[in-house]
């Protein structure tokens, strides 16, 4: 099982994110699906909304590509360690295209049932992604902007 696992989850980021193939989507997710992202304000999603998280994303960054890291599974859990690199080339969450290429690492962990991803938990530096992006100043700035109070 935890090879058939491996290369289950592994067909997210390199299918679905990568080659921008969303209708894989629901050939490897269960129809009850439920995404966990804790930097989302409607936590927790379903299949239908994690398929247009993706389209948003690879809409701002058209020549988006995952490069999987690490994978480890043990039981009916795999968790993936990513670096997601493009450039911003469309329109992401109200910030025009600055035409910067972005490197943002992640990581994520599935539960799998019956040969499906039921549940996703999903965690990247959105922190880097937009200071990269220069939406948001340095760190060292935001950290003198906190001590003038």
């Amino acid at each position: 099982m935890t090879t058939e696992m491996i290369e289950l989850v592994r067909r997210d980021p390199e299918e679905v994110w990568t080659e921008g193939s969303v209708g894989v989507i629901d050939e490897i997710f269960a129809e009850s699906f439920v995404l966990h992202y804790p930097s989302s304000p409607a936590e927790p999603r379903d299949r239908e909304e994690y398929r247009e998280y993706v389209e948003t994303f690879r809409s701002a960054f058209t020549d988006l590509t995952y490069a999987v890291d690490d994978v480890i599974a043990d039981g009916d859990t795999a968790a993936l360690r990513y670096t997601a690199t493009g450039t911003h080339d469309g329109e992401l969450l109200g910030v025009e295209p600055t035409g910067e290429r972005v490197s943002v690492p992640g990581m994520e962990m599935y539960r799998v049932e019956n040969g499906e991803i039921v549940e996703m938990w999903t965690s990247y530096d959105a922190l880097g992604l937009f200071r990269q992006l220069g939406v948001l100043p340095p760190l060292e700035e935001l950290s003198e902007l906190a001590e003038r109070g």
